[in-house]
């Protein structure tokens, strides 16, 4: 069986799309399958025109604030069709740029799914692939319920479809989506209650996230925590959510579901060849990549790796350069992953979390803590407390953790990652020299 390619890509977001321009520029013959939108997830439905909103919130606060500070201005409200179509302009420069970027790399792309009918197989639309390796990249969706009114919602991808601000929302959930865009669409002047079924945002420091809850119901968002959703109904005066537990029986004019989201495995032809699955959908692979048959590969959301754009690229181009960059031990090193939530105000963290800091050292674990309120707000009418937090463990405190909650969290986290990476201590720490005045000045002068 001759050989089409060197590599076949399943998914062109931005995981397939980073792998097969990395393979590429090793000299590899590469074909790129993906039916939707180049970009995928992130680009399209996820990280950018989310991002785009939280700039369009951030400007609304920014309004009230400047009054605050004496500016003679009258906050206005957000032209939500305006901004949308410019927010869409900039995704269209994406995705232009991703087309040169394929033209240029030589890479043969299909805009058509792809299954696995044999092995280093891969038909598409009547014909037929053969390459030694396949990536699956394909990515994830937003997940469904079976619940009575569920088709009466939207999910995360509808909330991108709005053309204009809803008065009242019910957010169902309680991880990233829930919390940046119930913060997103409280800060653009809509009512928001958001019902997590347990506390806000797993994976991050409790602590964290507990202060993060209290500043969003400060601002008046209804965080709501234990709340178990049953079903969802359309009544006269709008839509009504039923819980196990009591709660009040509001209207809403929108309910957004983020309860998660699903692995697009199921259509790949896996079991044809053996690909194992884990019981959520997610495909089973190792710190190399490889699922569990040789020459198969998978990245991204698709993977039970952290479902961050971020990670889908490195590991992607790792796997390049193991593949054909004569890199034998090219992976992905998981141990430090930056991440943020894009809240208002933003949470950012990398490394380990308190809990489970103490559950991995014990007693020589030490945290140090700074609660403060930043300048800029402080100069407002309702300043904020801003809340910073190093993790450390061992005789040598070597920081294992640190975790920012406030203004500019976002932006200061990649420079820590970049000292938990390289093992820094927390003497280190203490001996760097302070910016002054600035919020970050707090997390190298904790006592």
């Amino acid at each position: 069986m001759p050989y089409t390619h060197d590599l076949i890509v399943l998914g062109a977001g931005s995981g397939g799309l980073a792998t097969a321009f990395r393979a590429a520029r090793h000299g590899a013959s590469v074909a790129l399958l993906g039916p939707g939108a180049l970009g995928g997830t992130c680009v399209n439905v996820g990280c950018v025109p989310k991002k785009a909103m939280w700039f369009a919130a951030q400007m609304a606060e920014a309004q009230q604030m400047a009054r605050e500070y004496g500016f003679a201005l009258k906050p206005g409200s957000l032209d939500w069709p305006a901004f949308v179509a410019r927010r869409q302009h900039y995704i269209d420069g994406i995705h232009a740029s991703y087309r040169e970027q394929i033209k240029k790399a030589g890479i043969d792309f299909l805009p058509v799914p792809g299954r696995i009918v044999a092995a280093q197989t891969v038909e598409t639309q009547g014909h037929q692939l053969h390459a030694p390796h396949i990536v699956l990249a394909t990515g994830s969706r937003p997940r469904q319920l079976d619940i009575p009114g569920f088709d009466l919602g939207i999910d995360s991808d509808g909330f991108f479809a709005l053309r204009a601000r809803p008065s009242r929302v019910a957010i169902v959930g309680g991880g990233y989506i829930s919390v940046e865009l119930g913060s997103v669409l409280h800060a653009l002047g809509a009512e928001v209650d958001i019902l997590a079924r347990s506390r806000l945002l797993h994976g991050f420091d409790a602590e964290m996230t507990s202060a993060l809850g209290e500043l969003m119901r400060e601002k008046g968002i209804g965080v709501h925590c234990q709340y178990d959703v049953t079903a969802l109904h359309r009544k006269h005066d709008g839509l009504h959510v039923a819980c196990k537990q009591t709660i009040d029986d509001k209207s809403y004019d929108l309910v957004l579901w983020a309860v998660g989201r699903v692995a697009n495995s199921e259509h790949l032809g896996l079991d044809t060849v053996g690909v194992a699955c884990h019981d959520d959908g997610h495909i089973q692979t190792d710190d190399f990549q490889n699922t569990t048959v040789p020459g198969i590969y998978a990245v991204g959301d698709v993977t039970s790796r952290p479902a961050l754009t971020p990670v889908a690229i490195a590991a992607g181009r790792r796997l390049a350069d193991r593949l054909f960059g004569n890199q034998p031990d090219a992976h992905l090193d998981g141990a430090i992953v930056p991440s943020v939530v894009f809240a208002h105000p933003p949470l950012a963290g990398v490394g380990f979390d308190e809990t489970t800091a103490l559950e991995r050292y014990g007693d020589s674990v030490r945290c140090y803590r700074s609660r403060f309120t930043p300048m800029q707000l402080a100069l407002s009418d309702a300043p904020h407390k801003a809340l910073m937090k190093l993790v450390c463990a061992g005789d040598d405190e070597r920081v294992i953790g640190a975790h920012i909650l406030g203004p500019g969290a976002d932006e200061m986290i990649q420079g820590f990652a970049v000292a938990l990476k390289m093992g820094a201590r927390k003497v280190d720490f203490d001996t760097t020299v302070a910016v002054h005045p600035t919020a970050a000045e707090e997390m190298v002068t904790m006592t």
